[in-house]
This record gives C-alpha cells, structure tokens and sequence, in this order.
C-alpha cells in the first residue's frame, strides 16, 4: 500500500497535479498515465480473528495454525482463546512463540510429571506453581498492553459459573486462570473472583470475536472428532451387543478404547471434561458460527500427552494449509 502511495504522488506531482484533480471530482487530461488503485486495493484482504479452543495437550496444534497463517502471511486481527488456546495465543501476540514451542517439543512424560507440583491438600491435584514459574520466566511483566494484537483470554468465575474475559493486567495471570482445570489445577484469584478454566462455558470463544465486531472469524476446535453427532443413543442388552457385527465394532477408534481400559482418576475427569466441551461447543457455535472452522483430527492424542507436542504441531500446520485457500477466498469478500 506504501508503494502504491508514493507512485500516486509521483504521478501527480508530474501532471500538473491531474491525480488530485481526479480525486476531488474534476476532469483529468486524458494525456495523462492511468492511475493504478484498483489493482493495488484489490490485493486488500481483510485481517481474521481467531478463537482458539481448548483442549489440553491437544492445545499444541494451535502452534502449527499459528506457524501456517505466519506462512502464508495471513494477517490477524485478534486472538480469542480458551484454556490452552488462551496460553498458546497469549505467547504468539507477546512474541514467545518460538519459545513455547521449543519448551512443547522439549516434554517428555518425566519432565512433564517434574513440571507437575502435586497437593493433597489445595482445591486441585496440581497446584500450578511449577508450570507458573516457567510462563514467567518469559513473561513476567508482560501485560494485555504490551501485545501486538488484542486479546482475550476466557475464564469462568467458579462461584457463579459467569464467563469472564480477561483482556486488561497481567498476562501470565489471565492464562493461568484460563487454563486452570477444575479438580486438576487450583483455582486463580483475580481480585475478588476465583477463576477457572473458561472450557467450562466457552469452549471454541467464537462470540468473544464477534462482540469486538470482527469481521471474519476462524475458528479452532480440538474436540470435533471426539464424539458422533448424535447425543442420545436407545440403549440395549449386553445380549444385543454381542450380536452387533464386526465391521460396526471395528469402526471405533482402537486408541481411544485402549486408553478406556486404563483410565484413573485423572483419565476420567478429563474425559468427562472432554464431553462437556464438545456438547457445548456444538451448542453455541450453531448458534453463532464462525465464517471458518479448522477441525483438526487430534482425538486420537490424550488429553494429558503433553509430549506429543511433534505431533500435534504437525496436524495443526496441515490443517491449516489445507483451508488456506478458503480463507484467502473469505478474506476477499469481506473487503
């Protein structure tokens, strides 16, 4: 756009001033070369905003959209994000993304237990402080103001189960809260709230987007391969599921029935945890939908497998590169 400017002024400046002239509605020699706006404005497209959803380990595969829309030079307007969305999107407009990824690809199962401050006697399992440390090692005074980009970071108030947006003060604090599952990580006092994690309400934060009057909103959902469409399933006799046929059998997900048979106490509140987000997400993005959804297929990644950052990361860039095309189309609509 810079460029296209100062040709415009080179172009008056040596017909007399006949470029201005246009402008303000008065005849242009027709001697005088064509101005050239409309191919420039043109290439114009409207910056997106994201809502980045939750999903614990799943979360790393916001890194790879992130690293794709940054490749395809894709601009973004805002970032909205839940849970882990909330810390992978608060890195990336903070300019530590290369950081969290290097510390994602880095985790092992014993480094992740080692981050892991266990209590028996807090409001959680984990009390946070570990993993607390390591955000502010980078980010310490980081605040809302110091982003490139506005952001929101989306929690839920544990006392009246409101859903709150965070988008002012420390930054560390506002992902922190928002990632703070209940029953695994103690809760985060922000003034005279007590906050925890935002997947609890606003899974996949579309309508924080759309209240900042965004135009174009892409979407992020962690959970979309979890769960069949239907929510209610007649139930039958045990003798009626032996005589099910195999092909039916084998189309469930061998991985998914693996972790089923090892399940602790963890595994089952995070599975749990795991359908209450898909129903609501389901539920209030049908009734506000985004212009875009990327729906990367991660269900087969546990919750907890925070090592699995490579691959997650992977899924996330593909995804993304998949749809670049029906972004850029979108992009072009809305100018």
């Amino acid at each position: 756009m810079l460029e296209w400017v100062s040709r415009k002024n080179r172009l008056a400046s040596g017909n007399g001033g006949a470029g201005n002239r246009a402008e303000n509605g008065e005849a242009k020699d027709a001697s005088s070369p064509p101005d050239e706006p409309v191919e420039m404005l043109s290439e114009h497209k409207t910056p997106i905003s994201l809502a980045l959803g939750g999903g614990a380990a799943r979360g790393w595969t916001h890194i790879g959209v992130l690293r794709a829309l940054d490749e395809a030079g894709i601009e973004i307007s805002m970032i909205a994000g839940t849970s882990i969305g909330a810390l992978v999107g608060g890195c990336y407009l903070a300019g530590k993304l290369d950081e969290l990824e290097e510390f994602a690809r880095g985790l092992t199962r014993r480094r992740m237990f080692n981050l892991l401050d266990i209590t028996l006697r807090g409001s959680g399992l984990f009390g946070g402080m570990k993993l607390d440390g390591r955000l502010r090692e980078h980010l310490e005074d980081v605040t809302f103001a110091d982003l490139r980009k506005p952001f929101t970071a989306v929690c839920t108030e544990l006392r009246t189960g409101h859903e709150i947006w965070l988008s002012s003060g420390s930054l560390v604090t506002a992902m922190r809260a928002s990632y703070a599952l209940p029953g695994v990580f103690e809760p985060v006092r922000y003034g005279n709230r007590l906050l925890v994690d935002g997947a609890l309400v606003n899974p996949v934060p579309v309508s924080v987007c759309r209240a900042n009057e965004q135009p174009l909103v892409l979407a992020v959902n962690l959970h979309y391969d979890q769960f069949g469409r239907a929510a209610v399933v007649k139930h039958i006799s045990p003798q009626q599921e032996q005589m099910l046929s195999a092909e039916l059998l084998s189309r469930r997900n061998d991985s998914r029935m693996e972790r089923e048979t090892r399940l602790g106490i963890t595994g089952v509140m995070m599975e749990a945890f795991n359908i209450i987000q898909d129903r609501i997400s389901r539920a209030r993005m049908a009734g506000d939908p985004p212009d875009i959804s990327l729906l990367p297929t991660v269900g087969h990644i546990g919750l907890t497998e925070f090592h699995r950052a490579d691959e997650a990361i992977s899924i996330g860039y593909e995804e993304t590169m998949k749809h670049l095309n029906d972004i850029r189309r979108l992009q072009k609509v809305f100018v």
